[in-house]
């Protein structure tokens, strides 16, 4: 959680600088860059070493780590988060039978490309069960890469809440593969339909070699 929070600061200050300078400097470019691509090698090392691998033994074996889109801060985009008036518990669509509960939070605007784009945002009820208080938004969602540069099933994005205000960093270079990307053993989180942008997020996790 601590490596999370340092992540979440360097980005957020080099975010500052570009809104408030207009521009972004080599040096601060090159530490938004570093930052995503060790946030990466970490993935990378988890899915390797780590017991609750969703990786298959033959998997495993021929791992050589998985693919990303280059770093690109275009799609570190500053958003505004809208909270419903009553947030309501829905039951999420899965991959298979199992059906989650997830507080439907509210949305988040923002600008790509010079178009304005929202999507929906959630809590998950389980973990909020287990952590009261949690601040993570779970944002699954699909473009136009879905399914040919990135996974069908489409990918998530997870965000902190604001502690004041309502804007926030949405950085879709870290959007990542559910675990039925790797295993279809594994039960995911179907996006919903609003959750379907019109355009091609070229930024995040590309699809699993072997699938």
């Amino acid at each position: 959680m601590k490596t999370i929070i340092q992540s979440t600061t360097i980005l957020l200050f080099i975010f500052l600088v570009t809104t408030t300078t207009g521009q972004i400097s080599e040096d601060s470019l090159k530490i938004y860059q570093d930052t995503i691509r060790d946030y990466r090698k970490g993935k990378n090392i988890k899915l390797m070493y780590s017991e609750s691998t969703p990786l298959t033994p033959e998997q495993h074996k021929n791992f050589k780590g998985l693919k990303y889109f280059d770093p690109d801060i275009t799609y570190q985009v500053k958003a505004a988060l809208v909270k419903a008036d009553l947030p309501d518990t829905v039951i999420m669509r899965t991959s298979t039978e199992r059906a989650p509960e997830y507080i439907e939070y509210g949305i988040v605007k923002f600008i790509l490309g010079g178009t304005e784009y929202e999507l929906k945002v959630y809590q998950s009820k389980k973990l909020l069960d287990v952590k009261p208080g949690d601040r993570t938004l779970f944002i699954p969602f699909r473009d136009a890469t879905s399914g040919k540069e990135t996974y069908g099933g489409g990918r998530y994005v997870d965000c902190i809440i604001p502690g004041d205000g309502h804007q926030m960093i949405l950085d879709f270079n870290k959007a990542y593969n559910p675990y039925c990307a790797y295993n279809p053993r594994y039960s995911c989180v179907i996006p919903p339909e609003e959750n379907r942008l019109p355009i091609a997020i070229k930024a995040g996790e590309k699809i699993f070699e072997e699938h």
